[in-house]
């Protein structure tokens, strides 16, 4: 299995996008675009995607069974909750994030 090794967290100030993630696979290849969103039940990451000329998204890239999207999602949500509190905003009402420099996380 695939093993992330490196979460970078852009976190940003809107009502729906919460922060831009780029993700490092095996110390060997990145994913950049990857979105925390706030949708309609809650907080999710949304995959880079493309806009298809129906209007229609594409994702450019994405998990491919259950398992590894759980992974995934488990991770980058861990990094996200420790940047908001390292930056000081757990809790804060909406969601509310004044921070806008790209956090350089390591995996352990």
């Amino acid at each position: 299995m695939i093993e992330i090794t490196e979460v970078r967290i852009s976190l940003r100030n809107d009502d729906k996008l919460k922060a831009f993630v780029s993700i490092t696979l095996n110390d060997s290849f990145v994913i950049r675009g990857l979105k925390i969103i706030r949708g309609n039940s809650g907080l999710f990451v949304a995959m880079p995607s493309r806009k298809r000329p129906d209007g229609q998204h594409q994702d450019l890239a994405h998990p491919i069974n259950d398992q590894t999207r759980k992974y995934l999602t488990d991770r980058v949500m861990a990094e996200y909750d420790r940047e908001l509190t390292e930056a000081g905003v757990e809790g804060a009402p909406g969601g509310e994030v004044v921070v806008r420099q790209p956090v350089i996380k390591q995996a352990h």
